[in-house]
């Protein structure tokens, strides 16, 4: 293998172990931040090393056709630690101020949310409701009103056609529809 494929072969394990140093804090800050479970962060820490490997092997063969020789594990060592030097506390407070602007941006989207949406909606509900009791209150005052405008008329009439009755046999279930008529009437128009 020529120099310039090994060069460049630990240039790439020196950049993949910073990565992984960088995913490392990263999901670091996020168990400490969002109180992970102990069982999950045991399964999450075998994830981790798992998808650390997948991408290492990965790089590594498209880098040297996957050829392990000692300056690989030498630039992934260096990377790691290079990366715990320089940059893991910048990145740390860079994941917790990303965390910050997403919590938020996700109040921001809530108020906005509520404001444009929830609150007409529940405003809507009310109106609705209220338009609702209205119209039914109005309704059993014009049924009221018509019966107690009525009432001097329908005596006379039931007077006058009482002696039909006898006359005409009127069946039983249309006087029984009558006499429901006249209690849900007297039920929902009547004086309380």
């Amino acid at each position: 293998m020529n120099p310039h494929t090994q060069w460049l072969t630990l240039m790439w394990m020196l950049l993949s172990g910073m990565a992984m140093g960088v995913v490392f804090d990263s999901y670091r800050v996020l168990s400490i931040r969002f109180h992970f479970v102990r069982w999950s962060i045991h399964m999450l820490d075998v994830l981790y090393w798992v998808a650390s490997a997948l991408f290492i092997f990965r790089v590594l063969y498209a880098s040297n056709r996957g050829e392990l020789r000692f300056y690989v594990f030498l630039g992934l060592l260096l990377g790691v630690c290079l990366y715990f030097w320089a940059f893991s506390v910048t990145t740390q407070r860079f994941v917790v101020m990303l965390l910050e602007i997403v919590r938020r941006l996700a109040l921001i989207v809530n108020s906005i949310l509520r404001i444009l949406i929830i609150h007409p909606v529940l405003l809507l509900y009310r109106l609705v409701c209220r338009l609702i009791r209205w119209t039914l209150a109005l309704i059993v005052f014009l049924g009221r009103m018509l019966i107690y405008i009525l009432m001097p008329v329908w005596k006379p009439i039931l007077w006058m056609v009482g002696p039909l009755k006898a006359r005409f046999k009127i069946p039983a279930s249309l006087v029984q529809l009558g006499v429901r008529l006249k209690n849900t009437a007297k039920r929902w128009f009547g004086r309380r």
